[in-house]
């Protein structure tokens, strides 16, 4: 079973709607913002650039800033560039790691349209998902 396969879909299908609507060549932002508008009107839930903020023994230690997130359930990285390379899906490992998303797509807008799929499971995380109190946050 793929999990959250029909969510997932409905996303690429938007994914691929939006690279035929502006082909290749615009940089990250402009898809990103197609992107986020599309998924509105299809009546998702879109936050962009959402803060992630990463924890050590309760001290914060940095953050990430995920591009999207769709339904408080999967994390959408985008890229503009020729190629999908192994640093992008670390980099997507890392946010999944991060939250309490199971599912991340890595979506590349380039010469030709690609994602990865990625699914880290919340039962073998092993880092803090929650924020702790705000007491104990700091800016590095």
């Amino acid at each position: 079973m793929i999990l959250h396969k029909e969510l997932t879909g409905e996303i690429l299908k938007v994914f691929y709607d939006v690279y035929n609507e502006l082909g290749y060549g615009f940089l990250e932002r402009v898809y990103q913002n197609a992107l986020f508008i599309e998924l509105k009107e299809r009546g998702f839930e879109v936050e962009a650039q959402k803060r992630i903020s990463v924890y050590y023994k309760d001290h914060f230690v940095g953050d990430y800033f995920a591009d999207i997130i769709v339904n408080d359930t999967v994390i959408l990285e985008l890229k503009a560039c020729d190629t999908i390379v192994e640093e992008f899906e670390y980099q997507l490992i890392n946010y999944l790691k991060s939250t309490r998303c199971e599912v991340g797509l890595l979506l590349n807008f380039g010469k030709e349209p690609e994602f990865v799929r990625k699914v880290f499971k919340n039962s073998s995380k092993k880092i803090r998902v929650n924020p702790p109190d705000q007491r104990h946050q700091r800016s590095i």
